[in-house]
């Protein structure tokens, strides 16, 4: 079996129906029982992604958000869109949205799960999956199999993704070869991985806001310019999510579970990645860190998706493919999946969209290897903690550091398609894992959302006191409250005369 058959096949099975049914479910699940917080608490989301700061130990909120949407915003949301279109039809960008709202239920347990076990290791605040699995379900050979997994998943096969997408871009739009896209994105990368997760933090701070709102605004323009197409395009797109456009008839089934896949490898909810980047930041109450990446999921796919399916359906730059052969439409014959929105940019400004695509694919792709780095770091991390000081440590992070370079340099000259299937392939995996982990760790999640509505309730900032919930093997909170909380603290056990 060659490569690609392989890779097709690891894919194939990773996700099949099962699978995206398990994490509508999850979504369902958690958005039911937390009384759909994605709504509730919108106000609390924005409020508290700029109202926390960053400590010696943790990053900011701010900051582990913008790990965590640098992680999220990558080729997903706009090659991925792009297949996502090209497969199922327009409608599934519905269930692209579908699977965020709901998603980010899952993700708001996945990342306060990652700051109730964050453990502190070389002076960095550290968490995510193999944490929570250990702590919180009590096993630590399972933990490890899910830091092995990451290692994997996030250190060789995801990185490969996004360094290919941006050196096809560059190729189509400024003719240089993936040769020296793949040198000077190794390159870069390895500056900023070798300066450790404070200064990924940094770089992520910095440009992820500034990429987003960029391409959003473009996003923007062109659909104000198309105005009257509006209708068209969200007609399009409801009409054949729920097989109510004969035209679209033949990939109804594609539509859902396309837009799921797709929804769920470009936001990552219950995924487990994004819980590594929210395990890191500083916060006084897991819920906190949880809202912040909940919002992370609508900014990625309510948003910054949404943009690339307006600018690729209201300039009708795509294809869909005929499962039976063929085309059921084909508007701009020939062209590739990866180069719709290219050209639905190019459409609009001539001579323009290729470079700006190509250029916005170069920053997203960027920022979400560095995530990626951040969490080979964090399961690293997790494996070496009990001897964090050894020199094996300091090998293996040394390794997954170089490995990640490499591997990024190798995939960006490979096959699209093998490289694709296999990342892929990656993230099924993790989903799997995780989904069926937070779902096991239900109480203790949605334990920290009533208590800090609770705390809401009594006027007091909350603070995190696991006691105060039932939930052991946290102690690390209480030299985090006593370090940085003690007002907080203080306000709280005035209120609440339970706390000792």
């Amino acid at each position: 079996m060659d490569l690609l058959n392989l890779s097709a096949s690891l894919d194939n099975f990773f996700w099949g129906k099962v699978m995206i049914y398990l994490c509508l479910a999850a979504g369902i699940y958690f958005s039911v029982l937390m009384r759909f917080p994605q709504v509730r608490l919108i106000k609390d989301m924005v409020k508290n992604l700029f109202a926390t700061k960053s400590s010696d130990e943790g990053v900011s909120s701010f900051q582990g958000f913008a790990m965590a949407l640098g992680g999220r915003v990558g080729t997903g949301n706009i090659t991925g869109v792009a297949s996502a279109i090209f497969f199922g039809g327009p409608g599934a960008v519905f269930w692209m949205w579908a699977i965020a709202f709901l998603g980010a239920g899952s993700a708001y347990i996945e990342a306060a799960l990652a700051q109730v076990w964050k453990q502190e290791i070389h002076g960095e605040y550290r968490g995510g999956p193999a944490y929570y699995i250990e702590k919180g379900l009590g096993s630590r050979s399972l933990g490890m199999a899910f830091a092995v997994l990451t290692l994997v998943s996030c250190g060789l096969l995801l990185p490969g993704i996004q360094s290919n997408s941006f050196a096809t871009a560059a190729k189509g739009a400024f003719g240089i070869e993936p040769i020296f896209v793949a040198i000077v994105f190794s390159g870069l990368l390895g500056y900023i991985v070798f300066g450790g997760g404070k200064r990924i933090a940094k770089v992520a701070g910095m440009i992820v806001p500034f990429m987003a709102v960029a391409y959003v605004a473009l996003a923007v323009i062109i659909l104000a310019v198309n105005f009257t197409k509006v209708p068209y395009v969200f007609g399009l797109i409801f009409s054949s999510a729920f097989n109510m456009n004969a035209v679209y008839g033949a990939v109804f089934g594609l539509a859902i579970s396309w837009g799921v896949k797709r929804g769920i490898f470009s936001n990552e909810a219950g995924q487990g990645t994004g819980a590594q980047a929210a395990g890191a930041a500083e916060v006084s109450h897991p819920a906190k860190q949880g809202l912040v990446q909940a919002f992370s999921v609508y900014v990625d796919t309510l948003l910054v998706c949404t943009a690339t399916a307006i600018m690729i359906l209201s300039t009708n730059t795509f294809n869909v493919a005929n499962p039976a052969g063929g085309f059921i439409s084909e508007f701009v014959p020939g062209m590739e999946k990866g180069n719709f929105t290219q050209a639905a940019v190019d459409s609009f400004i001539p001579g323009i969209g290729g470079g700006f695509v190509a250029i916005a694919l170069g920053f997203f792709t960027f920022t979400t290897v560095l995530a990626y780095a951040f969490y080979t770091d964090s399961n690293v991390g997790y494996l070496f903690r009990h001897n964090s000081n050894g020199s094996g440590y300091k090998m293996a992070i040394t390794a997954s550091r170089i490995g990640i370079v490499v591997m990024v340099f190798i995939s960006t000259i490979m096959s699209a398609d093998v490289v694709w299937n296999f990342g892929s392939a990656g993230v099924g995996a993790m989903a799997w894992f995780n989904v069926i982990v937070i779902i096991l760790l239900t109480k203790p999640g949605i334990a920290t959302l009533r208590d800090y509505e609770a705390q809401k309730k009594l006027g007091v900032d909350p603070v995190f006191v696991p006691e105060r919930i039932g939930i052991k093997g946290a102690e690390l909170w209480h030299k985090i409250v006593a370090r940085t909380y003690a007002n907080e603290l203080a306000a709280l056990k005035a209120k609440d005369k339970t706390i000792k």
